[in-house]
């Protein structure tokens, strides 16, 4: 399946970089002058109240261009890679280098396992783990923050401490178990100059708060924005997966059914899962498959796969009938676990 697959989209692997760049820098610029709407308006003024959704969702999509950037080999657009990381890595707190632990996701003997940083079992939960998940929303901002403004300078007293934060927190994760993996002699001089340049850029801003040149107001709106636009990202991971793993090794068909693609309802579907990422199953299929490419691939395939391919049962109707089967299911055990501990 996969040989025929590769050979249907065979043509489509080239990423067109003139794409990667209208995109990434006229998304950001938009969301940033919404942002700037958003921050200056009176609180609740129709200004204020749509530069926060588009602030919120041009932010949503810009970050997730680094999961393209981590995809992308070595030397390939690195002159994209250096601006994304400068234009919006840093004011966003969220440089690429955190992001690298992404490509345990698509190793497969760790997929699905505790070696697996973006992988929760919340398709075999209760209720109670999906709310959890959920209620994790308002703080996920203040990772970021905790990391770079205070474990950044910490990290560098002593080299134990640095290999800790480094595996530890240096990893945009769900999964509370994972490490980070640190080949030894990997070079991560770019890694400090990262994280130097956010601790700098925090120390100062804080700096100027608290010596009342930025109003504290304006920091409690900026959090807020955060907490949207990371709230999405969220809300869009639990349903690229089904999670019905429990932790043992899953075989490559096992994990592509595991995966979901979201072909329908392709504006509302493509603000939640921008950049590609509704076609989540076609992705771990195709890992190196450039975003734009991948409407055109998934319609080929669909088109000339034979019907009882596996592929096809990656394929969900809606992402709220995904998240809805979810919730059912854990209601369901739940149910259960309840009326067996009642005797």
């Amino acid at each position: 399946m996969v040989r025929e697959a590769r050979e249907i989209v065979g043509d489509l692997f080239e990423p067109k970089a003139g794409i990667y760049w209208a995109d990434f820098l006229t998304t950001t610029f938009v969301a940033y002058i919404a942002a700037a709407a958003y921050l200056w308006a009176p609180a609740l003024s129709p200004l204020s109240v749509i530069g926060f959704i588009v602030a919120g969702l041009g932010l949503f999509r810009s970050g997730v261009f680094i999961h393209e950037i981590v995809h992308m080999p070595k030397g390939r657009m690195s002159a994209f890679k250096v601006v994304w990381n400068v234009v919006f890595g840093i004011p966003t707190l969220a440089p690429s280098f955190v992001y690298h632990s992404h490509l345990d996701h698509h190793i497969a003997r760790r997929y699905g396992t505790a070696e697996d940083g973006e992988y929760l079992p919340l398709g075999v939960g209760s209720t109670y783990t999906l709310l959890i998940y959920l209620a994790l929303i308002p703080i996920l901002p203040a990772f970021p923050i905790l990391r770079f403004l205070l474990l950044t300078p910490v990290s560098f007293l002593h080299p134990r401490l640095r290999r800790f934060v480094l595996m530890y927190a240096s990893s945009y994760a769900t999964n509370p178990r994972y490490r980070r993996k640190l080949p030894v002699g990997e070079r991560r001089a770019t890694w400090v100059l990262l994280e130097i340049a956010i601790f700098v850029m925090l120390a100062t801003i804080v700096g100027l708060a608290v010596a009342g040149a930025i109003p504290w107001t304006v920091l409690a709106k900026i959090y807020v924005l955060a907490v949207f636009s990371a709230g999405l990202n969220w809300m869009r991971t639990a349903a690229a997966h089904r999670y019905r793993n429990t932790g043992g090794r899953m075989t490559y068909l096992e994990q592509l059914e595991d995966s979901i693609n979201l072909p329908g309802q392709p504006i509302l579907t493509g603000l939640l899962f921008p950049v590609g990422l509704r076609f989540h199953a076609l992705h771990h299929l195709f890992p190196t498959l450039p975003y734009h490419a991948l409407p055109t691939a998934h319609r080929r395939l669909m088109a000339e796969l034979p019907e009882d391919s596996p592929y096809r049962r990656t394929v969900a109707k809606s992402y709220l009938g995904v998240v809805l089967d979810m919730w059912r299911a854990a209601a369901s055990r739940s149910a259960v676990a309840t009326q067996l501990r009642s005797g």
